[in-house]
Formats: C-alpha cells, structure tokens, sequence
C-alpha cells in the first residue's frame, strides 16, 4: 500500500528540484558576447573565429562564444562604451575611437611611425605595448592583445592620387580620430569622420568622396562597388586591439582570466596572418574588380604634409611615448 504524500514529502520533493535545478544552472554555459564591425569573412572574423575556439575549448565548455559581426552591435565607439557599461563582453577595434578614452594611444595613429610590418609588430609585442594595453584598465576597459588591421591606403571615385596636392578637396571619411583628420587636413583634403557601418552607403550616395582604410578592409567590405582608385600610400600603421569588459573579467578566477588573454593571443595571430595573406594577394584582387591602383608613390611629399600632425600630439601629450617607439622601432 502506498503512504500518503504528506506536506513534508512535498517540501522535500521542492527542496530538491530546486535545488538540482541550481546545480544545472551553476554549470550552464556563460555566454561570451564578441563583437566587432566588419563581415564575416574579414579577418576581424578570422580573428573572432579563433578566440571562439580557443577559449570554448580551453574552458571546456564553461564559455561560449557568439560572434556579432558588421556592426550589428553599433560602431566602434559604441561598442567600446558596450564594454565599460557590460551590454558586450569582448570587442575587436581599430584604434580609431580609443584615443577617445584612452589618450595614450593616439601616439599609435601617427603618420608614418613604422616603415612596415615587422616593425609595428615589433614594438608592439614589446614592453611598450605592453605598458599601453595595461593603460585601458584606468578608463574601464581590459586590454587583452594587440591585434592587427594593417597599413591603410586612399581611395576615392573621383581621380587618381599620386601627391598630397591631388588629395586637395576630396571629402574623405576618417575615422573619429583628431591625429587622422589634422593629416588629411594638411594635405588640403576635407576629412569628414563617420562611424564605419554609414561608410558603404556614404561612399554610394557621395556623400564622401574617399575614405582611408588597409587593403584587408577593402577587400572585406568590396569598396570596388563604390570606388574607382586606390593609391597605396600606406600613410598609416593601423593596429586594431582585442577588449574587454571589466564587469565581466574582473568577476572571473586566474585561471579563467588566463583562458581569456590565451584566446586573445590566438586571436591576434590568426588576424596577423590573415593580413599577411590580404597583403599579398588583395591588389591583385581589387584590379579584377575594376580598381585602378596606383604602387609608384613617392611617400615623402606626404610625410612632410602632415608633420603638423604630429605637433598636434606632441603639444598635448609630449614626446616621451613617441620617442620610446620611435628607438624601440629603430632596433626591431
């Protein structure tokens, strides 16, 4: 005969499915958000490919990962400010907006500090950037590795540029970066910043003329739908930088902190890499879709055009950093 299912039964049975369902719930999975502003087949994405695996397989399991791509989290500055507030857990920028929030880092924007890859690279696997990333910590950010975007070159659909002098007049969208717009200000060019998910539509309706960006974003993004010149100034080193969210990381254990700065580091490789491969076979890749590339360029006429940009900086923020990556750059 079965006993009666007394109200203590009852408490008891509550009691532990509440309590197994806790157990569940402690164990699931925590939600990784990743965002970041270029397509899916960009190597922002190859990058965000490779945290994903990284980390999911470091954690077991205990993170997952959801890419966000094409902006659909909001522009750069936007999801930056995503991080300090916790609507987004890791964020793969250029270092466009950060001088907005982190001004150590506009040194890194200045025209022509590195001659090439090597040398970027370089300096910034050193100390020195080692010391700018721990910056980030004093504006709410964690800064997790130096990643890569590549050196950026002009294009515009209205003329061939070979001299700061055929730049004069362009409307050319910049990044929100004052160390950019003073350079093309001083080459007689009309910067107009705009944040990267208007910048397709702007180039098509003319709202701009030209923008700056490194062969891997042009190819992701097939500005040879919009425009018709390339000239491979390679006027800036554009790092790009792998953030994250205090709120989140400064809830976690040392080791699952150490998960997070691994993926970053197999992030930041697998990117450098795939702008390597960008580097090598991108021009040939927009040629076949129509833009006319100019490679001869004499780059000095443009490094003594924005010299004033660099007064810019220096007046505010001194010369020390500059100077440092400058002897830093000199022995890589």
């Amino acid at each position: 005969m079965n006993k009666p299912f007394t109200r203590q039964a009852l408490v008891t049975a509550i009691s532990a499915i509440a309590t197994a369902g806790f157990a569940v719930q402690a164990h699931a999975a925590t939600e990784v958000s990743l965002g970041h502003t270029l397509s899916s087949t960009s190597h922002y994405s190859v990058g965000a490919d490779a945290f994903k695996e990284t980390l999911e397989r470091l954690s077991g399991g205990e993170f997952t990962v959801t890419e966000h791509t094409s902006g659909s989290l909001g522009g750069e500055r936007e999801m930056i400010e995503g991080l300090q507030i916790g609507t987004v857990d890791v964020v793969i920028t250029s270092t466009g907006p950060l001088g907005n929030f982190v001004p150590e880092t506009y040194v890194l924007d200045l025209p022509f500090l590195f001659e090439n890859y090597d040398q970027a690279r370089c300096v910034l696997d050193s100390e020195l950037g080692d010391e700018l990333l721990e910056k980030m910590s004093d504006h709410d950010l964690v800064g997790l590795a130096w990643t890569e975007n590549g050196f950026r070159h002009l294009t515009n659909s209205r003329r061939e540029i070979a001299t700061p002098a055929d730049a004069e007049g362009l409307r050319v969208r910049t990044m929100e970066n004052a160390v950019h717009q003073e350079a093309f200000r001083q080459m007689g060019a009309r910067p107009t910043p705009m944040a990267f998910p208007e910048l397709f539509t702007a180039l098509q309706q003319g709202t701009v003329d030209g923008q700056e960006n490194p062969i891997t974003v042009i190819v992701a993004t097939n500005f040879w739908e919009v425009q018709d010149y390339l000239s491979l100034t390679g006027h800036v080193y554009s790092p790009a930088i792998v953030l994250g969210s205090p709120i989140l990381l400064d809830g976690l254990n040392e080791e699952e902190r150490d998960w997070f700065m691994q993926a970053a580091a197999a992030s930041a490789e697998a990117t450098r890499e795939e702008v390597s491969r960008l580097e090598r076979e991108g021009v040939a890749l927009l040629e076949e879709n129509g833009m006319t590339v100019k490679t001869d360029i004499d780059i000095a006429p443009f490094q003594q055009a924005v010299e004033p940009a660099y007064e810019i900086f220096t007046s505010q923020y001194g010369t020390e950093m500059l100077e440092r990556i400058q002897d830093k750059a000199s022995s890589c």
